[in-house]
């Protein structure tokens, strides 16, 4: 059976509009051979973004952006074409990140924990992650700040670094190298000193090893002896303690005596404490010779006569 040229070119035509209607729709994000489920959210920057860029989870893409429309207010609201089989978690984020240092943006889908499902034509949560050059542009600031004071550090640094401060600054250096110099020198009169004292010092060392050798082999009996030391002084400290202690008892025994004698009458001192009759005499005694001082006192001629020219007096 033949067939017509016109058949033929109608049949290549229709290819050719299904063919064309086919790649429209895959280029809008459409897949035409498969069902799938939609979604949108709303944006106030897309910037990167265009129609068919893919949705991803973890990297995975699950869709792709199916229409992108500018609303009244400016912001655009944006269609996301899921396949079926994801099932997506109502509470989802649909995020714009950067794809490459290009600036070309992708959707990621950060899968919430909700339990109930987004169903076809729902909303999602949108958000916009910052782009590269958006971080990197606080720390350019940042880096043109430390610049400008570096800037300022170096002229300050130069202004200092005069002819002046270079002749100090050559002067202090070569201070510090005769400096360096003289202790280079002094370590080596003390290197020369140390080589020439090394046989007695070495005698020295061998004599100190030898006494601590001796301590060390001798060690018992200087403990002994140590021992025996403490031993005598403390028999010392007892006998002269019991000494000191009976000759105070002695003492004390004497003293006691004596008060004994005393109280008893013996003695010029027990009779005269003891003795009424004596105190009595005595005090009369004294009385009376008071009175004879204090006659002789008021009334001398009595008891001394005196001559002036040698002859007796005939009274």
């Amino acid at each position: 059976m033949k067939i017509a040229n016109e058949t033929k070119v109608g049949a290549l035509t229709v290819v050719a509009i299904a063919l064309l209607f086919i790649g429209y729709s895959f280029l809008k994000g459409n897949d035409v051979f498969s069902s799938e489920n939609s979604f949108y959210t709303v944006y106030g920057n897309v910037d990167g973004l265009a129609v068919s860029k893919p949705v991803t989870v973890n990297g995975y893409q699950i869709g792709r952006v199916s229409k992108m429309t500018l609303m009244t207010d400016g912001q655009i609201r944006t269609e996301f074409k899921i396949k079926k089989e994801y099932e997506i978690p109502s509470n989802t984020v649909a995020r714009i990140m950067s794809a490459d240092l290009l600036g070309s943006k992708i959707i990621v889908f950060d899968l919430g924990n909700s339990t109930t499902m987004a169903k076809d034509g729902d909303p999602l949560t949108s958000d916009v992650q910052q782009n590269l050059m958006e971080k990197v542009e606080p720390l350019q600031k940042k880096v043109e700040n430390i610049a400008s004071r570096l800037d300022s550090v170096l002229f300050a640094v130069n202004s200092i670094l005069n002819k002046d401060f270079q002749k100090d600054l050559q002067k202090s250096m070569h201070s510090v190298s005769v400096s360096m110099k003289n202790i280079e020198g002094i370590t080596g009169e003390v290197n020369n000193l140390l080589g020439t004292e090394r046989v007695r010092l070495s005698r020295i060392m061998a004599n100190l090893e030898s006494i601590t050798t001796n301590f060390k082999t001798n060690g018992k009996k200087l403990d002994q002896v140590m021992n025996n030391l403490d031993a005598m002084s403390d028999q010392l400290a007892k006998t002269e303690f019991k000494a000191t202690v009976d000759n105070a008892n002695k003492a004390m025994q004497d003293v006691q005596s004596i008060t004994d004698k005393i109280n008893s009458g013996k003695g010029s001192i027990g009779l005269l404490i003891n003795d009424d009759e004596l105190y009595n005499n005595l005090n009369n005694a004294s009385r009376d010779l008071d009175h004879l001082i204090k006659d002789v006192k008021e009334r001398p001629s009595r008891y001394i006569r005196l001559s002036i020219f040698g002859k007796k007096d005939t009274k």
